[in-house]
């Protein structure tokens, strides 16, 4: 079985969209992870330089996609990555952009993003724990220098030069978007935010959908501590399809219209997260799960940058 749902995005390309994410996971196993997905059908994959395993899931690539006779063709797949906080002027984006390239042993990616609407120091690449961004303190060691529109000039020049198909961004709320879209000469073509049954993000999903940027759901299961996965409803509707709690957040997800992220290492979860494309719920079922909304942030990044980056 292989990715059937497709998505058209504004500049005419298709997307998969049941994707499979990188983030957090684990070194030794992201490239396992990665070749498994894509031995089940996954064609549509998401990375980041922050999570620094580009390496790992490169040489993946280079196996499944090499050869006169490759398991999977580079042209069926789409990858998506994304560029880290601390590369802001149009230089550095397009530097970074170049250095993830090289280590997943690409020749483009279908989609570049903007990982988070900021600017950090520029302390070098590629990005590691050690380059990305913070002061001596360990928190965001702010850019007086570069903004958001040199970022997105960086983006630009990355689709002209032939590095990324596609250009959008990560995380930008309503505000920050519109901003966006009075200065960009290529207009984004996604927005990647968190979404899930617990915080649906359905005023920023609209107003994405009125600007023609197409939206994917990232944490779609919630998170290890809190989420989705247990609560009543979203199981009692997983029993009556005979189905995991994950498969019927991600078939939510999928009733949108949005692409959505799923990550796991484990083969018997990446299965089943596959097979949730094959899910439908009924009417009465997205009500149902409709009425979940509580506003749950999971991907609170003032845990990980000791910054309120979310008030």
């Amino acid at each position: 079985m292989t990715n059937k749902k497709m998505i058209t995005l504004s500049n005419g390309l298709t997307l998969a969209a049941n994707g499979f994410g990188t983030w957090k996971s684990e070194p030794g196993k992201v490239g396992a992870a990665v070749k498994k997905a894509l031995e089940l059908g996954y064609r549509h994959i998401d990375c980041a330089a922050i999570y620094c395993n580009e390496k790992e899931v490169g040489v993946v690539f280079a196996e499944m996609f090499g050869g006169d006779n490759p398991v999977v063709k580079r042209e069926d797949v789409w990858i998506t990555t994304k560029v880290w906080n601390s590369c802001g002027s149009k230089e550095e984006v397009v530097a970074a952009c170049r250095r993830s390239l090289q280590d997943l042993q690409l020749d483009y990616v279908d989609a570049y993003l903007v990982h988070w609407p900021c600017n950090w120091e520029h302390q070098g690449l590629p990005i590691t724990e050690d380059t990305a961004g913070n002061g001596p303190d360990g928190k965001p060691a702010w850019s007086k220098t570069n903004t958001l529109q040199s970022k997105w000039e960086g983006m630009e020049e990355c689709s002209r030069l032939g590095l990324a198909k596609t250009i959008g961004v990560s995380n930008y709320n309503t505000l920050i978007l519109m901003d966006l879209l009075s200065y960009a000469k290529i207009p984004p073509a996604i927005n990647q935010i968190e979404g899930h049954v617990y915080n649906q993000r359905a005023e920023l999903r609209a107003v994405c959908e009125a600007n023609n940027i197409h939206v994917t759901l990232y944490s779609v299961l919630g998170s290890g501590k809190e989420g989705p996965l247990q609560d009543p409803t979203v199981k009692a509707i997983a029993d009556a399809h005979g189905v995991s709690a994950s498969a019927v957040c991600i078939a939510w997800a999928l009733s949108t219209g949005c692409s959505v992220l799923s990550k796991s290492v484990t083969a018997s979860r990446i299965e089943e997260n596959m097979a949730a494309e094959a899910v439908v719920l009924t009417a009465e079922e997205v009500k149902q799960l409709e009425g979940l909304e509580r506003g749950l942030l999971v991907c609170n990044m003032n845990e990980y940058w000791g910054f309120p980056a979310h008030a």
